[in-house]
């Protein structure tokens, strides 16, 4: 009888459905600064480092940062829209970047270092244009994110995947040397949680 319930419950955990899942891209500037807001918000099922938005297939890391291949460093945010909406990630984006610079991001620039909201489908696109035009009346300035259809996602090597958590010291040396969090702190008053 154990036997029949357990093979009973088993069934219908099968069964149920797997969560939805979506994806949402960004390109916000060195991806290892992107990678922390996005892993600590529930409902973030994953964030990948990477390149898109080029012309070359499989760049590597040196192809981009030469700048010649069109990609832009990013991330992409596997998420569960049943407990984070896209618009709640939207508004993490904007409060980790600078939107009034078109030359990059802090002290990193260049097209590949460019912001970027990539998006998936037309109700991205809404939410990411409607979010846009918010920003530039709340700085009553131009806003330099691109809003672009998602390209292909070019997973970046694994020693960029995490690397604030694989090698700390150098990434709080980096992030604090770029005037990242002075600049956010500056734009968009509490400084970020990095």
């Amino acid at each position: 009888m154990k036997r029949i319930l357990l093979l009973a419950a088993l069934a219908l955990i099968a069964a149920a459905p797997a969560p939805r899942r979506a994806v949402a891209t960004f390109a916000g500037g060195c991806f290892w600064c992107m990678e922390p807001p996005f892993e600590r918000l529930k409902g973030v099922v994953s964030v990948t480092s990477g390149y898109t938005g080029g012309r070359v297939d499989k760049p590597t890391y040196e192809q981009v940062s030469d700048g010649y291949t069109g990609h832009r460093e990013s991330v992409e945010i596997v998420y569960d829209p049943s407990q984070i909406s896209y618009q709640q990630l939207l508004d993490v984006f904007w409060h980790n970047v600078d939107p009034l610079d078109n030359s990059g991001q802090f002290c990193d620039h260049g097209g590949q270092y460019r912001t970027a909201i990539f998006v998936h489908d037309a109700e991205q696109k809404r939410l990411a244009e409607a979010s846009k035009q918010a920003v530039g009346v709340k700085f009553h300035h131009d806003v330099f994110t691109d809003i672009l259809p998602a390209a292909t996602f070019y997973r970046a090597e694994e020693y960029h995947q995490d690397y604030y958590k694989k090698n700390p010291l150098r990434y709080k040396f980096y992030r604090f040397n770029c005037g990242r969090d002075q600049r956010l702190k500056e734009l968009w008053g509490a400084a970020p949680a990095h």
